[in-house]
């Protein structure tokens, strides 16, 4: 049985890039849009009939270091660098941190520097913290004034 050769390249047509079905289209994208549904809160009776309550969190919430965050920059009465920062802050909350915030998280730093850091930035977005001085942690006026 003859093979049929590819015209362009002279190779068969079975192994020829020519010779090949052209590959199947590829699905238009969804244009169906979904819509937020609102969370039914638990009642007594959703717990009562066998749904479990939802879990506390396991890591400390990247909001509850602020007070701690503004009480050792405070306490300083000048800027800190970050490694003394979180050494006061690892004293200060080592009551506070759970066993999950002891952990490493994929980055390979420690849970629950990775959330004083976020919290950080969210204080600076705020105006509580001085973004201007990358590793160098200072309150501005507005900080030194925040009552939380």
């Amino acid at each position: 049985m003859p093979e049929d050769f590819c015209d362009l390249c002279e190779l068969p047509l079975s192994t020829c890039i020519h010779g090949m079905p052209p590959p199947p289209p590829k699905p238009a994208p969804s244009t169906r849009v979904r819509t937020a549904q609102a969370r039914k809160p638990r009642t007594p009776d959703a717990q009562a009939a066998g749904t479990p309550p939802r879990p506390a969190s396991r890591s400390t919430q990247q909001a509850a270091f602020r007070p701690h965050i503004l009480a050792v920059l405070r306490d300083a009465g000048a800027p800190l660098e970050t490694d003394e920062v979180m050494l006061e802050l690892e004293i200060q909350l080592e009551d506070v941190l759970r066993e999950r915030d002891r952990e490493k998280s994929s980055t390979g730093e420690v849970r629950w520097q990775v959330a004083a850091r976020a919290e950080r930035k969210a204080m600076m977005d705020d105006g509580l913290i001085v973004p201007a001085q990358p590793g160098i942690w200072e309150l501005t006026d507005r900080g030194r004034a925040y009552k939380h």
